[in-house]
């Protein structure tokens, strides 16, 4: 069998038999990705390394991958000085009335349990713009994914993990990224949503 009628078949197989009737023609394409498919033919595509190494989406990943070592940075650094303070009060604790250094610990405590929600909430910040990218990121692909259907004759294209059994021949992903670097500059940390993709 040549390259292009290679299956992508589950661990252990399924053993399936193919209807040759739709799939003559992928059978002898080349697994490029890139070669014509048949009318009416499904697509496949791997979101998450559409968006990973696509420019948009290394841009985002590595703005995320700064913010979270520097965000680990200051945890330390205020780790730090809480171990310090802490510290500082329980020395204090023998030369102090009780009551004062009751209220002081009280104090520390509910300032330790503050800085806690606070740096939380930085960390959520950051899977929240994590997926906010990503969703921008599919929307303004929409039209180069809509063009790339229509030249393939596609009706569909579907997340390449859900499907059980396809040819390698109608996986496009490489193409979409291709395309997508040509027409969505790389993330913006400065703006919210990346433009609509419009071919040149």
């Amino acid at each position: 069998m040549r390259a292009g009628g290679r299956l992508c078949r589950l661990a252990g197989g399924l053993g399936l038999w193919l209807l040759a009737a739709g799939l003559a023609l992928a059978q002898d394409a080349p697994a490029t990705g890139t070669a014509p498919v048949t009318a009416g033919t499904l697509l496949t595509l791997e979101q998450d390394r559409l968006f990973s190494e696509s420019a948009f989406g290394k841009a985002s990943l590595d703005r995320e991958r700064a913010a979270t070592l520097a965000l680990d940075v200051e945890n330390k650094q205020i780790e730090a000085a809480l171990i310090a303070e802490e510290q500082d009060l329980t020395t204090r604790r023998a030369t102090l009335p009780a009551d004062e250094f009751a209220a002081l610990a009280t104090a520390f405590d509910v300032k330790v349990e503050r800085i806690r929600s606070e740096q939380d909430a930085k960390f959520r910040d950051l899977s929240l713009m994590r997926e906010e990218d990503r969703k921008a990121f599919f929307r303004a692909i929409v039209p180069v994914l809509g063009d790339l259907m229509g030249e393939k004759g596609a009706v569909a294209i579907l997340e390449k993990s859900t499907v059980i059994l396809s040819l390698t021949a109608i996986d496009v992903t490489d193409e979409a990224i291709a395309r997508v670097n040509a027409v969505l500059p790389p993330a913006d940390p400065g703006a919210s949503a990346p433009p609509v993709a419009s071919q040149p």
